[in-house]
């Protein structure tokens, strides 16, 4: 490899480590091409990405950001998976590990916070934003809901629903 090309190489890793809100670092060791295409295509549908590292470049790469703590997960055959959401990369990575015994979670790191191998597993068991998101709209659409329900029934029903309501009171 020239030094322009690693230099090149370098700098998108440090990008990556720079952006990413998650990094899980993988070892991959025996997955097919079709399998790692697979997996490259399920994480960028969940808003994701998975690289093959080449470990001395990626330590270099992590100085100076908030994953440099992850150094030492860097040997053997390692792939990192990073996202901006929290959950998308370690939710997809955790699925495929467990269909595919080829692909092993070492560990990751959260907006600076060291990960082992049960803690990203924990991560990826959380809800993703895109589910928070819907959850508490359909919690502030609820009362909504129920008030415009209300108010299209027939005027005796609101009748018995205020005086049960002030009856409670």
């Amino acid at each position: 490899m020239l030094r322009g090309e690693k230099a090149k190489i370098l700098d998108g890793l440090h990008e990556v480590f720079a952006t990413s809100s998650v990094v899980v670092v993988t070892h991959y060791m025996g997955l097919s091409v079709p399998e790692v295409t697979g997996l490259r295509g399920q994480l960028r549908e969940a808003g994701a990405a998975f690289r093959v590292t080449k470990n001395t470049l990626a330590r270099r790469a992590i100085k100076g950001t908030a994953f440099e703590n992850l150094d030492a997960y860097f040997t053997g055959p390692t792939a990192i998976g990073f996202s901006n959401d929290p959950v998308a990369a370690p939710k997809v990575l955790a699925e495929f590990a467990k269909k595919n015994e080829k692909l092993k979670i070492i560990g990751g790191g959260l907006d600076g916070s060291l990960l082992d191998e049960t803690q990203v597993k924990a991560l990826a068991e959380l809800p993703s934003l895109d589910e928070l998101r819907a959850r508490i709209l359909s919690l502030l659409n609820t009362p909504a809901t129920r008030i415009a329900g209300i108010l299209q029934a027939p005027g005796g029903q609101i009748a018995r629903v205020l005086k049960a309501h002030a009856d409670q009171g």
